[in-house]
């Protein structure tokens, strides 16, 4: 049975309790998970496919009710201050989400795989925790990043959707637009459906349009900062046109949003948010959008900042400042040591003071990775235009720095649309 039309923050408390009845119970779920960053694009895409596909599953599914998970712990929501800003605008708070927590929580009850069906949004091979016991329960995939050898071919009746595009989101909602328009409407809602909602209507058309708009805003957020706000040359595809028309339209379509909506001043907003990452230490801030594979028997991490490297320099207290080098060294060898890394990658984004978009990418190898490392050094600077780079508060000499006998430091500085 198919979940009656009713606010995202509805669904997603029906989403949680429902979760912990099956675990409990050993029901059968279906769970939409995004990838092990768990930044908001994945927080996104996994909500709006739940959601809709709740309101219309197909024929065949595993189970009528999508849940979505966040891909992260509890105590790690709190390092994303980008979600707390589209939380206001979609009505919900971190408590509605469902996180590892939940799944694998210490009460006892086992999450079993054999229950259990898998969606991936924003990825297209399943790691991590998940990873582990449930790699073979994925049954569909939603995704924007290159497509990996792993990946499941059969996928029906849940969508195989792999393709270059700025947003996930973006392909979710082209994916899922016919179920949402075919989905529950009005003649599925009870009279005074806003009620204890926090919003008060004249009918139920109404509130229905008022519950599209708040997930509309929800879904271009992560579209939006995605792409920029659809003007990062070599990212935007038709597919993130397309959505953020089709998601706007909703907006407009609920008289009380469309009269405050301003697209420029909401992706500032959330792109402020996203950047206000001061309050975290060092090691959160490298936590906050971190990504860990093994690949040719190197276990290799990655971490996007929003902020330059100089920016984590001074983030690193109790030394000298002549010393910030090496501190920086120790820092990441903490970082990488706690995660068994061979391979560690810090890739930035900011923009100058000068407003122009920038990159950096800092690659450090422990002994065991020093060739891998020097290779991709030298093939990526052809490939992905790296220019070597100095940061100041680090080294005055761009390029390689050499202060660990463990392994190179490499610093470049990329090309923003590549």
């Amino acid at each position: 049975m198919a979940f009656p039309r009713n606010s995202l923050r509805a669904f997603l408390t029906h989403a949680k309790q429902s979760l912990f009845t099956a675990i409990q119970s050993s029901q059968k779920v279906t769970i939409v998970v995004g990838n092990e960053s768990a930044d908001l694009d994945s927080l996104t895409a996994s909500v709006l496919y739940s959601y809709i596909r709740s309101l219309a599953p197909p024929s065949g599914a595993f189970t009528p009710l999508y849940i979505p998970v966040l891909n992260i712990h509890d105590a790690d929501i709190r390092l994303r201050p980008e979600f707390s800003a589209v939380f206001s605008h979609a009505n919900i708070d971190a408590s509605h989400l469902v996180t590892l927590d939940d799944l694998f929580g210490g009460n006892g009850t086992a999450f079993r795989p054999e229950k259990t069906k898998i969606i991936l949004v924003d990825h297209n091979s399943l790691r991590g925790e998940l990873g582990k016991d449930f790699a073979a329960q994925v049954q569909g995939v939603v995704d924007h990043h290159e497509e990996e050898p792993r990946i499941v071919t059969d996928t029906s009746p849940e969508p195989r959707v792999i393709e270059k595009c700025g947003s996930c989101t973006s392909l979710v909602v082209r994916t899922l637009k016919p179920s949402w328009e075919s989905g529950p409407g009005g003649s599925s809602l009870v009279s005074g459906a806003a009620h204890g909602q926090g919003d008060t209507f004249d009918n139920d058309a109404s509130v229905i349009r008022k519950w599209d708009a708040q997930i509309a805003k929800m879904a271009l957020a992560s579209i939006l900062i995605d792409t920029a706000n659809l003007t990062a040359a070599g990212k935007v595809e038709q597919a993130d046109i397309d959505a953020v028309r089709y998601l706007e339209a909703k907006i407009n379509l609920s008289p009380q949003d469309a009269v405050q909506w301003d697209r420029t001043k909401f992706y500032e907003c959330i792109d402020a948010a996203k950047r206000d990452i001061g309050a975290l230490s060092f090691e959160d801030i490298l936590r906050k959008d971190y990504k860990q594979w093994m690949e040719n028997e190197l276990n290799l991490g990655v971490s996007s900042v929003v902020k330059p490297l100089g920016f984590l320099a001074e983030k690193i207290t109790g030394k000298p400042s002549e010393d910030k080098e090496d501190q920086f060294v120790t820092e990441i060898g903490d970082f990488m040591a706690a995660r068994s890394l061979t391979i560690f990658a810090i890739m930035t984004t900011f923009t100058s003071s000068s407003g122009e978009f920038q990159r950096e990418l800092c690659v450090q190898a422990l002994s065991s990775g020093h060739a891998a490392a020097h290779r991709f050094a030298e093939q990526a600077k052809e490939q992905l235009k790296l220019e070597d780079h100095a940061v100041a508060s680090l080294s005055e000499k761009p390029g390689s720095m050499q202060p660990s006998s463990e392994g190179p430091w490499y610093v470049f500085l990329l090309p923003f649309g590549v």
